[in-house]
């Protein structure tokens, strides 16, 4: 699919919505790929970390609502992006995912941005959660979920009551987004943080993310339990081993994942 680019290398996968003439607008399809490449993503043992972004001056303006009108109510909900265990596609990907956004992220899009772990942004990027404006609540579930934990429940409500938009510079108070660049510099600086992140221990970041997630609603012993078991099996894996012994050799390691 033109629309929905893929590709990978040197551990960071970058999943591209190529639609610029919609400014990223997904159709059914377009969202039934994207969901297969995240998932690609998560299973490939090569993949570190996963890059969601657009082309330029573009990055996913929602859902086209001329493909959304086409279909009965019925037909709606069962089409949209797989979910994991219950949880927000991106949300589900067992890797750090990078959302690098030019442009404007509007409903579909703004929720993908909210799903991923690190935001990278233009100075000219813009979120907007207009789903009230459209007689319905935020798609997903992470903007009445992982929003008002990111950004304050204040601000959030505020974006998600009005629809309006929230600029780059603004994410970047609210630590919404990571940094913000000049568009010309956005594939660069989503690729430096990316290799940074995937210089590190697969295994360990796999947890890493899962924990920081599952405890945001857990209680505390729970998630105390939760990462004693994934330090255990983190204490037991070759990355481990391979972490202590290139720092022993004054080297840098070579994780495998396992």
């Amino acid at each position: 699919m033109r629309e929905i680019r893929y590709e990978a290398a040197d551990g960071v996968a970058t999943l591209t919505i190529d639609r610029p003439e919609k400014r990223g607008a997904m159709t059914y399809a377009m969202l039934a790929e994207f969901s297969a490449r995240v998932a690609d993503a998560g299973a490939d043992p090569a993949v570190t970390v996963l890059i969601v972004t657009g082309v330029p001056g573009s990055f996913c303006a929602g859902i086209d609502l001329a493909d959304l009108a086409s279909r009965s109510p019925d037909d709606r909900e069962g089409d949209g992006p797989d979910e994991g265990d219950g949880l927000p596609l991106l949300m589900a990907c067992p890797k750090p995912v990078i959302a690098a956004v030019d442009g404007m992220a509007v409903g579909m899009g703004a929720e993908f941005a909210t799903q991923a772990d690190l935001r990278v942004v233009s100075s000219r990027a813009k979120f907007r959660w207009n789903f009230v404006h459209r007689g319905l609540v935020a798609d997903t579930g992470a903007g009445t979920w992982l929003l008002p934990r990111q950004i304050g429940v204040g601000p959030a409500l505020r974006l998600l009551y009005t629809g309006a938009d929230l600029t780059a510079e603004e994410a970047l108070s609210l630590g919404f987004a990571t940094t913000v660049v000049e568009p010309e510099a956005l594939p660069g600086a989503a690729r430096e943080l990316a290799a940074a992140i995937a210089s590190a221990s697969p295994f360990a970041l796999n947890r890493t993310k899962r924990l920081a997630l599952t405890g945001m609603s857990a209680d505390l012993r729970d998630h105390v339990a939760a990462t004693r078991t994934a330090l255990a099996e983190c204490f037991v894996s070759e990355d481990h081993a391979e972490g202590v012994a290139a720092f022993l050799e004054r080297r840098t390691p070579k994780f495998t994942g396992r």
